[in-house]
């Protein structure tokens, strides 16, 4: 799970609107990443039901936070957006 939301982060002009919120791509590799994490741990329903409904990117690092660091999830947020002013 670990990488998938690195790749999100990573990718955000890929998988984030200008509003910060996931676009269709995003969605499908939120899913990709919350049904494993779902069945795996039933604990976290709350936290999937709640980004599923808003995948707005403070709802991913939320998720993500879970997985690794909170700063380290902040950190490839900012190389994923370094990435898209650099273009």
């Amino acid at each position: 799970m670990r990488s998938l939301i690195a790749k999100m982060l990573l990718g955000f002009s890929k998988y984030f609107s200008k509003s910060c919120v996931l676009n269709s791509d995003g969605r499908r590799l939120l899913e990709e990443i919350l049904k494993p994490t779902v069945r795996r741990y039933p604990h976290l329903r709350g936290i999937a039901r709640k980004v599923r409904r808003e995948p707005t990117l403070e709802n991913i690092l939320k998720l993500a936070s879970i997985f690794m660091d909170y700063d380290e999830a902040r950190e490839l947020v900012r190389e994923g957006m370094r990435e898209l002013t650099l273009r």
